[in-house]
């Protein structure tokens, strides 16, 4: 059977660091997938190997006609991330449909899918845990990835591939500069504090004190190893957090001003 890898998103961050982790392993024929219209996004993939690249647009109808032979997985890092975006038929022709599209394709194909959901879908809730009762997005990003978990909850009912979504909590880590504004909280302070030796947290609000703001910070190779980690259980199945598991402060992460 063939061992050929996609990784959609692949200049991006979370896409460029699963390719690295599997350069480690010596798994070199992967195709990677990704819009370069933003062309320095390149430099995230040198020094690392792969056997083709296919822009997004042509991709998704490509596969699914079987152009590039029997896929073993996806991982599907390809995604609008703007949280701030409010354009909702962009974002779901990026986040959803080609999702779905994608999500058909492998389940046809015997093809093993994990994609990238996000910790957006909890929205509102303080209650983080895979379950419908808690899931309420606030953005149209939340909700375009809340929309594809519940098409997979579906499919994982009446298929036996293997199916693994990750929801994201704050990522953070090499590759991100591409970015800007929605690169983490922890970039753009290191930055800050490269440039002048300290950093400006959050004053009071909402609540909370000066720099006492809590996020769920997990670092980019934790994210690798964890979907390389499904990728050697191929009986794993399922939509799942991805994050360290609890909330610190930013007071207790960065120098606060």
């Amino acid at each position: 059977m063939s061992n050929l890898i996609v990784v959609t998103g692949a200049t991006g961050f979370v896409g460029s660091n699963i390719v690295r982790g599997l350069k480690a392993r010596g798994i070199t024929d992967v195709i990677a997938v990704d819009n370069l219209t933003r062309g320095e996004k390149f430099r995230n993939l040198i020094n690392l190997q792969i056997s083709d690249y296919i822009d997004k647009d042509v991709f998704y109808e490509r596969f699914a006609h079987g152009e590039y032979g029997h896929v073993d997985a996806v991982f599907h890092e390809g995604a609008c991330s703007d949280t701030m975006l409010h354009d909702g038929r962009y974002m779901f022709d990026n986040n959803y449909r080609d999702s779905r599209t994608l999500l058909d394709t492998c389940v046809a194909g015997n093809t093993r899918l994990f994609y990238a959901s996000s910790a957006a879908t909890y929205g509102v809730s303080t209650t983080f845990v895979e379950d419908p009762r808690f899931e309420q997005p606030l953005n149209v990003y939340g909700y375009s990835k809340l929309l594809f978990d519940q098409v997979v909850r579906r499919t994982l009912a009446s298929t036996k591939n293997q199916i693994a979504g990750f929801r994201y909590f704050n990522v953070y880590g090499p590759s991100e500069q591409h970015k800007g504004r929605m690169a983490s909280v922890a970039w753009h302070h290191f930055n800050q504090f490269q440039e002048t030796g300290r950093v400006q947290l959050f004053g009071e609000y909402g609540g909370c004190g000066a720099g006492e703001h809590r996020r769920d910070f997990v670092f980019v190779d934790d994210v690798v190893a964890v979907n390389l980690w499904f990728f050697d259980h191929p009986e794993k199945c399922g939509v799942f957090n991805l994050g360290c598991g609890w909330a610190q402060p930013f007071n207790c992460v960065f120098w606060r001003t």
